[in-house]
């Protein structure tokens, strides 16, 4: 299994820090998927607002059948988060 070098959060400085505190905020903690991004802020901080745009955004679909894709389309690929 591969390992990669994440920052512990009580050690983030700068962007990194407001991406970890805005995912606290959001989620209550920072989850494995955002965690493992603190190799790369700006990517985090991209993926975060790529993730928000396609699942709250503007949508012909509604929030329900997004989250229903998302849940279907993880569990046919077995990820387990």
């Amino acid at each position: 299994m591969p390992w990669i070098r994440q920052t512990a959060v009580g050690d983030a400085t700068g962007l990194l820090k407001r991406l970890f505190d805005q995912a606290i905020e959001r989620a209550g903690r920072v989850w494995h998927i955002v965690h493992i991004m603190s190799v790369n802020p700006p990517a985090m901080r991209d993926s975060v607002r790529l993730y928000t745009t396609v699942m709250k955004g503007e949508s012909p679909l509604s929030r329900v059948q997004r989250e229903l894709l998302a849940t279907a389309v993880s569990a046919e690929l077995e990820c387990r988060y």
